[in-house]
Formats: C-alpha cells, sequence, structure tokens
C-alpha cells in the first residue's frame, strides 16, 4: 500500500550506531585528518636584491611581452582617438602590416626565408621603428613619448614585483629567497644516484 506525503521511520534493529558527540558543531568523524598547511601564493613579492630584481625583469619581459605591448599600444590608442586621426589610421595600418607578418611565419614555419635569412626580431623592430617616424611625421610625438614615459614604468614596476607561480621551487633550493635558482643546478653525480 502506498501512502503519499508521510515519512516511514528506520527500522530500529539495525545494528549500526552514529557516534555522538557533545559540542555541535564537532565533526562526527573523527578518523579524518585534518590539513593545517594551507598556504595562499600571493603573486606579487618584492624582490631581495637588486640582482633579483634583474632577473625577474628580463624573465617576466620576456613572459608577458605580449601583454606589456598591449598595454602601451592601448594607451596609445586611447590617446590619439580624439585629436590625431591620421595618426591613429597609421598606427592601425602598421598594427595590421605586423599581425600580417606573424600569422605569416605562423603560416609558413619551413619556410627558409622568413625563419632562417631574415630575422624576426629585426622584422619587429623595424615596424616599431617605421611606426614611432610614423607618428613623430604626424605630429602625435607628444602623444607617443607621454605614453611611452606613463606607461614603461608601470611595465617595469609589474616586472620586478610579478612573481611566476608556475616556477615554484622549494624554499631549500632558492637562491636569495627569489622562487626559482638564480643559477642553474649542477648535475647529480653518480655516487648520490647509488
Amino acid at each position: 500500500m502506498a501512502s503519499y506525503g508521510t515519512m516511514q521511520r528506520p527500522s530500529t534493529t539495525s545494528t549500526s550506531t552514529l557516534p555522538t558527540t557533545t559540542h555541535p558543531h564537532e565533526p562526527k568523524d573523527t578518523t579524518r585528518k585534518t590539513r593545517n598547511d594551507f598556504k595562499l601564493l600571493f603573486p606579487f613579492n618584492i624582490p631581495a636584491t637588486p640582482e633579483a630584481a634583474a632577473v625577474r625583469i628580463i624573465r617576466n619581459l620576456g613572459y608577458f611581452r605580449l601583454y606589456y605591448i598591449l598595454f602601451i599600444w592601448t594607451i596609445l590608442f586611447i590617446t590619439l582617438l580624439p585629436k590625431r586621426k591620421v595618426s591613429l589610421i597609421f598606427l592601425v595600418a602598421m598594427t595590421a602590416v605586423t599581425c600580417l607578418y606573424l600569422v605569416l611565419l605562423r603560416v609558413v614555419p619551413n619556410s627558409v626565408v622568413l625563419q632562417k635569412i631574415i630575422d624576426r626580431r629585426l622584422v619587429l623592430a623595424l615596424l616599431g621603428i617605421v611606426t614611432m617616424v610614423e607618428l613623430i611625421l604626424t605630429r602625435a610625438a607628444l602623444h607617443l613619448f607621454l605614453t611611452l614615459g606613463c606607461g614603461t614604468p608601470v611595465v617595469l614596476v609589474h616586472a620586478v614585483l610579478r612573481v611566476r607561480d608556475d616556477l615554484f621551487v622549494e624554499e631549500e633550493a632558492c637562491a636569495a629567497g627569489e622562487l626559482v635558482p638564480l643559477r642553474p643546478t649542477s648535475e647529480p653525480k653518480l655516487s648520490d644516484a647509488v
């Protein structure tokens, strides 16, 4: 017979007993170990030495270079937007040329001319210089230098303070309080492995 809306009590013939607790906030299962070694990783800290700061700047400039370039490009784009329409067109055109060149490098990865003969860094430096010259010739030099003057310190502060969390090494292996060793460790000896 089905009874709708009523609750049946569990049978009292069960042999399992629940542990009784005296405090309502105390956990019922005391066999489980609690872990108190939770660490909150903060991706920013001050380097211990100037050498550590220099290493961190070089590493972060290499790792975050696209984001830094996009940050400065966005600031320059916003400053050119109200009054310098011609400079803005040149900036967007040179950005399109640079993006096409980088896409071409990806599409043809085995090209001897693009990969071996013409250095990618040289082409990107030339495109950057041509963009700066175009901005200076269109009387947007003040916007360019103000953007570089305001954006570069922000980029450098981020590069000094940012610690990459994917490079974490135990503290005993760290050099000068840095999260990664500043110099490579030596090769293990055969006697150490035995």
